[in-house]
């Protein structure tokens, strides 16, 4: 048997984090490489994007897209592949359709507003990769992990990446990518604390079209940290089948069993009877 070819390990890796890392790649190489289109087009600037003539929207997307120089073509790229498929795949707070796709959304719409008030704009994904360290620790946050040569208790990731920033880019990297942090706090906030600790309900909700971008063919497996899901058929469908019975109450796990010969089984007898 053949061993997979790198296309096959693309296409079989979550969409968001294949998609996310692809495009960080290619746009990095051409921004500190291979300068094919001018790296002037792919920094935020809000005036640019804003204006009447010809409103450059494109820089709301790409600006999440840059990695830093050097060694950041390699690091960058991996934690955001690492975080995404993370997410994408083991977290269950997105375990619907296009969850993370509308968590991306509103964490990069704080960062862009944040970034263009305080610094007039610049290169994001810096922000962006601690706000999905920060979504990514929540679900143990008191698990161990290793930072560089440090064990530490996975709820102090985002504070030491924040550190880190500080002290190898300088204090207005760190506080950009403290945007970040606060945009992800903010969505943890609406969509986690708020409801369940008080009282109120989630705001941020995923629209129905976006479930449908994302949905997956009916039959098709999910793979996650706890086991394989499978989609379910939709009704009418070859196997589909009624989730009631006789008695009124939902289907238990033997629902699946009912066509064919186990379909047409009769109440049964007690052994020995007649």
């Amino acid at each position: 048997m053949s061993s997979p070819s790198i296309a096959d390990a693309f296409w079989a890796a979550p969409p968001i984090a294949r998609t996310l890392t692809a495009a960080t790649l290619v746009l990095s190489v051409n921004f500190w490489l291979i300068p094919i289109i001018s790296s002037y087009y792919f920094v935020f600037v809000p005036q640019l994007v804003l204006k009447l003539w010809v409103p450059q929207i494109w820089r709301l997307v790409t600006a999440f897209f840059i990695t830093g120089p050097s060694l950041g073509l390699i690091m960058d790229p991996y934690f955001l592949f690492t975080y995404c498929k993370a997410l994408e795949v083991d977290s269950s707070r997105f375990s619907q359709p296009g969850d993370l796709f509308v968590a991306l959304v509103f964490i990069c719409s704080v960062i862009l507003l944040l970034t263009g008030i305080v610094f007039g704009g610049g290169l994001l994904l810096g922000p962006l990769l601690l706000a999905l360290a920060y979504l990514h620790v929540q679900d143990a946050p008191d698990g161990m992990m290793t930072f560089f040569f440090f064990t530490i208790r996975r709820k102090y990731l985002p504070g030491c990446m924040l550190l880190a920033a500080f002290l190898m880019a300088g204090p207005n990297e760190a506080i950009k990518q403290a945007f970040g942090l606060a945009a992800a706090h903010l969505y943890d906030f609406l969509t986690r604390i708020w409801p369940s600790y008080g009282g109120g309900t989630n705001p941020i909700s995923t629209p129905l079209v976006v479930q449908r971008w994302f949905a997956r063919p009916a039959g098709a497996s999910t793979t996650r940290a706890y086991g394989t899901a499978f989609q379910s058929r939709p009704a009418g469908s070859v196997g589909a089948q009624s989730q009631t019975s006789s008695s009124g109450g939902g289907g238990g796990w033997t629902s699946g069993f009912t066509s064919g010969s186990w379909g047409s089984r009769g109440p049964g007898r007690r052994l020995g009877s007649d």
